[in-house]
């Protein structure tokens, strides 16, 4: 069975299929063709795979994002970074990414900040003399920000895929190295600003400019506060937050008068679209991990890893490089779903802290967003931006090493990811 349901996977990926059936397909039919299982198991699997309470932030974070987004205050956070870092040098590169970070407190998706507000800075950075391949490809590195800064659905996945982990814990485990991603991005971005003679805006922003920015950022400001806030004191659980958040978008965008009939309709269907994209995906995703598991790849595997090695650092390595060459591959959420059940065990045994694996992973599997030949995000950046994947994957190449320099620091500093779950109490 095992043979069938590798073979039958790559076999339908290399075909085109899209990765959601190409795992159902592989479970499926190998489940068939073996015999000795029931196949009413697999339709069981997805119904347990998606049945799930913390689950269900996942559509409450994504209608939050999509509402703040209706509201118009993604052009209000950008004001509002262009106020604070505009006039560096390579200052609008530096907007992008504070854009990112800030946006990554709302919407906790690369590919919502990808089609958002970093195409928009992209735009301008066009309009402004910067490389166009370039400005596609800082809109693409600093999208991936998203899933690591909280509210992240790729932590949330993470969290109901494994035991003694929460999702608050893993929340507060990517604060650190999300702040680590935008200040390598900035870093490269000077370089790259230095040697190009990119400029930033030619004045320094007023104390009235720098206030009036900051009022009307304030509303989308407070709401990765109201999240993290009410989970850390114990006000509401995860999923809780994310309904928190969307009731408080909705109520700020009638407050400002910003929605139309039109324009709420459109953000209630967008948001009802990418929920049942990740639902399916994670429906499917769980019959194969299961079958997994039964198969007992993970134990052949650890078996095959210590006959390498049994060091704790050297175990992470081996993982880490596993799971960024899967990365490559295969798209981010269904990769994290195949994985956790198969490299988890391995690293828990190794007495490598779940925080500090399931940050490792998603990072990893984040940056194979911008990695071909898969690369999700470098795909929405080539189409919103009419540019060529083939120059795009060459101009991401510093800022894709600033990112695993921070990838490095995680793996070889566990504290990078469980210093402020342990500072709060969320760590094992």
């Amino acid at each position: 069975m095992a043979k069938t349901l590798i073979i039958l996977f790559f076999a339908t990926l290399a075909l085109g299929v899209p990765v959601a059936f190409t795992m159902g397909i592989a479970g499926i039919t190998a489940i068939l063709i073996d015999g000795s299982l029931n196949p009413l198991i697999a339709t069981q699997r997805m119904f347990a795979g998606i049945d799930s309470f913390p689950l269900m932030a996942v559509p409450f974070f994504v209608l939050a994002s999509e509402l703040m987004t209706a509201c118009g205050l993604t052009r209000s956070l950008l004001r509002f970074a262009n106020a604070l870092v505009g006039h560096v040098r390579g200052g609008l590169g530096h907007v992008n990414i504070l854009v990112s970070m800030l946006f990554a407190g709302i919407s906790g998706s690369a590919l919502a900040d990808a089609a958002g507000p970093s195409a928009i800075v992209m735009r301008m950075m066009r309009q402004a003399g910067y490389d166009k391949n370039y400005a596609g490809a800082l809109s693409a590195a600093t999208a991936t920000i998203g899933p690591i800064i909280p509210p992240s659905i790729l932590a949330v996945i993470f969290a109901i895929s494994t035991n003694g982990v929460t999702v608050a814990g893993l929340f507060l485990a990517g604060i650190v190295p999300g702040v680590l991603l935008g200040l390598s991005l900035a870093i490269a971005n000077h370089f790259v600003s230095v040697r190009h003679g990119y400029r930033g805006r030619e004045t320094r922003a007023t104390w009235a400019e720098l206030r009036s920015a900051s009022a009307s950022a304030l509303p989308a400001l407070i709401m990765p506060a109201i999240i993290l806030g009410g989970i850390l004191f114990g006000v509401f659980t995860p999923t809780e937050a994310g309904a928190v958040a969307s009731a408080y978008a909705l109520l700020l965008g009638l407050a400002l008068r910003a929605f139309s009939l039109k324009g709420l309709y459109e953000a209630f269907a967008r948001a009802a679209i990418i929920t049942s994209s990740v639902l399916l995906i994670v429906a499917m995703a769980s019959i194969f991990a299961w079958l997994l598991t039964y198969l007992q790849i993970p134990q052949s595997l650890a078996e095959m890893i210590t006959q390498i090695t049994e060091n704790r650092l050297g175990i992470l390595f081996i993982l880490a490089a596993f799971a960024l060459i899967c990365g490559f591959f295969i798209d981010t959420l269904p990769a994290l779903i195949i994985l956790t059940p198969v490299l988890g065990p391995i690293a828990f045994s190794a007495g490598i802290d779940p925080l500090q694996f399931g940050m490792m992973l998603v990072l990893n599997l984040t940056i194979g967003m911008i990695t071909p030949p898969v690369g999700p995000v470098l795909f929405v950046i080539a189409t919103v931006g009419q540019l060529k994947v083939e120059a795009l994957s060459r101009a991401v190449l510093p800022l894709l090493l600033a990112e695993l320099v921070v990838l490095l620091l995680v793996i070889l500093v566990p504290g990078v990811s469980t210093f402020v779950p342990r500072f709060f109490g969320f760590a094992n």
